[in-house]
């Protein structure tokens, strides 16, 4: 039984479902960035698990906590799920410890997604990442790819500070090479053997100048990084409504009871993660 926290459920919502790690890619030079492909070990929770991209889950490990965590994969890769997780508190460094066939817990899908398949259809989308924060973004264009008919023109700004701290490298390169997508991948600064674009997430943003007609940017980073590239998305006439963005905000219960996540009336992780820069900046000053 899938869990959805808009609806009356009888399970427990606090209660994972049983999986087990079913593979493991180290994405960066550095190692702190793993993704973990992920199968429910019950056959009925595989076929019953449906989510939209830009949802997350709760990763649990018995006796070190549970995080939150997006889920990187679309709806359309079937029978396993996808989390790429960087190793920086005391659950995800026990994550980076773990071998193929290790138990693991996982609870959601949870909050609200990206408008797949009601606002962003039939628009130009344009797509803005920095870092790690790629992941749901990565599940989103998996699946307009898979429904590419239902989209007009896709571009994809992502950036990375090298090029060993990108990620997904095989499938950007298969990016790169499709007819009906335009992709920019930049790293900070000048690297040995680097020959793509050079310059931050914010710059490139700039120079590429995505026109705003009938369009929708979703954009995920570093607050930094966000701040920086709404100037010159302003500059060619983007409106707050037409911007998405998902943010993560001290997510605990993940289903809009312990109020560790709220703002004013939001909770992040129930109203969220997903939102326009328009609610954004409704919210009160201290988000």
């Amino acid at each position: 039984m899938r869990f959805d926290a808009s609806e009356e459920v009888t399970m427990n919502p606090y209660l994972p479902y049983s999986a087990v790690i079913d593979d493991i890619f180290v994405e960066t030079e550095d190692g702190n960035l793993k993704t973990f492909r992920i199968v429910l070990e019950n056959e009925e929770d595989r076929r019953n698990w449906t989510h939209r991209p830009g949802q997350f889950a709760m990763l649990s490990i018995a006796g070190k906590g549970e995080i939150p965590i997006g889920i990187a994969s679309s709806p359309t890769e079937k029978g396993h799920l996808l989390f790429t997780v960087n190793r920086a508190g005391v659950v995800t460094t026990a994550l980076h410890k773990m071998n193929v066939g290790d138990p693991i817990g996982v609870r959601g899908p949870l909050g609200n997604g990206f408008p797949v398949d009601s606002e962003l259809k039939g628009k130009n989308i344009v797509i803005i990442a920095g870092g790690f924060a790629f992941t749901t973004l990565r599940a989103t264009l998996i699946y307009m790819l898979e429904h590419r008919g239902d989209y007009e023109n896709i571009t994809v700004i992502y950036g990375a500070r090298t090029p060993g701290m990108l990620l997904y490298k095989d499938e950007l390169k298969q990016w790169q090479e499709r007819d009906d997508l335009n992709v920019y991948i930049t790293v900070d600064r000048e690297a040995p053997g680097w020959d793509g674009l050079v310059g931050f997430v914010p710059t490139i943003a700039g120079q590429v100048k995505p026109s705003p007609e009938n369009a929708a940017a979703l954009i995920c980073g570093p607050p930094i990084m966000i701040k920086f590239t709404m100037p010159p998305l302003e500059e060619v006439g983007w409106r707050n409504d037409q911007v998405y963005l998902s943010l993560e905000n001290r997510m605990k219960c993940a289903i809009g009871i312990c109020g560790h996540c709220n703002v004013g009336p939001v909770y992040v992780c129930k109203d969220g993660p997903v939102f326009t820069r328009a609610e954004v900046q409704r919210l009160p000053v201290e988000f």
